[in-house]
């Protein structure tokens, strides 16, 4: 099998790069509009630069990772989906509805596998919840956070992003919800702002969903881990049902590692590798044509319950 990586901006395509590297995977080339950041992770990791995306294409890779910014999904995806490319896509899957809507018609249209960045569902304490969650009855509230340390760079640059920690964040447990429960969104209340950093997006977001059938559930989205914390953040879920009660931590298999060259102690993650489990689920698929384990419509799915958020903050921001 044969991969192109289109964009290198994402901090986890270092991880999906090794992950390919584990699983034998060719990697033909990488294509970024930003020369410099591309030529050095190229040349880091043995891998030939292309200039032109369409030159690296024209190969014909049986695959891409798009892990660029934001903003440039869209591009990237089409230009794939276009070359008879499947494609596995870092979230979120766009900035805005529209394009993420024509990313997945595209796809459709080229009858190319779409798959979404969603490396949480890999997580052995989530892959043990799905299979447990409903001995405690009836899911009525869901608490939920996916914490982290502010990354900096284009991330918050709202035009390269399309927001700060809401869209950043909000995306990974909408999505271990909608595939842990199915459930339809009915309306989608948010309070958010600037409170850690001194920046031009939001770094704190607070969000409460309203299902169809009652449940309700808040995520905290916030940026609000220092640099000095051992890991970048947290998923942590409560789902309280009609029976019981649980908790899973998302990435609870891990010790602490102390090293001063460092500077600091870190997570060491002993569990599972979410990335490489989630590459191999991917290659898999396309390898022995199976279905996109995470679907573009997945990715809609969590991103509308993310830009429903910003639509309700700003329309209170008006009434007050």
């Amino acid at each position: 099998m044969r991969v192109a990586i289109l964009g290198c901006a994402h901090m986890h395509v270092q991880s999906y790069v090794n992950s390919l590297k584990a699983l034998d995977v060719e990697i033909i080339g990488l294509s970024d509009n930003d020369m410099d950041s591309g030529k050095n992770f190229c040349i880091k990791n043995d891998i030939k630069f292309y200039e032109d995306v369409n030159n690296l294409l024209d190969l014909k890779p049986d695959a891409v990772i798009v892990t660029s910014e934001n903003s440039l999904h869209k591009y990237y995806s089409l230009k794939a989906a276009e070359h008879n490319c499947h494609i596995i896509l870092e979230k979120p899957i766009a900035t805005n509805e529209e394009d993420a809507v024509e990313i997945i018609h595209c796809a459709k249209i080229h009858g190319v596998k779409l798959m979404i960045c969603f490396p949480v569902r890999y997580s052995n304490p989530i892959k043990e919840l799905k299979k447990s969650l409903s001995s405690i009855g009836d899911i009525r509230s869901i608490v939920a956070t996916n914490h982290g340390s502010m990354p900096g760079g284009w991330f918050v640059e709202k035009d390269l992003s399309g927001g700060g920690s809401v869209i950043d964040h909000t995306v990974h447990v909408a999505d271990i919800i909608h595939w842990l429960l199915d459930l339809k969104v009915k309306k989608v209340y948010s309070v958010m702002d600037t409170l850690f950093h001194d920046l031009d997006v939001e770094d704190s977001g607070l969000i409460l969903i309203e299902f169809e059938n009652g449940a309700i559930a808040s995520i905290d989205t916030s940026w609000n881990r220092p640099k000095s914390y051992p890991a970048w953040g947290d998923v942590v879920l409560d789902f309280h049902g009609t029976k019981d009660s649980i908790r899973v931590d998302a990435f609870s298999e891990r010790g602490m590692l102390y090293r001063d060259e460092l500077g600091k102690p870190i997570h060491y993650n002993f569990g599972s590798d979410m990335d490489f489990e989630m590459i191999k689920d991917f290659v898999d698929a396309i390898e022995n044509d199976k279905p996109s384990p995470v679907t573009g419509e997945d990715g809609l799915y969590a991103l509308k319950i993310a830009l429903m958020a910003y639509d309700f903050n700003e329309k209170e921001a008006i009434r007050y």
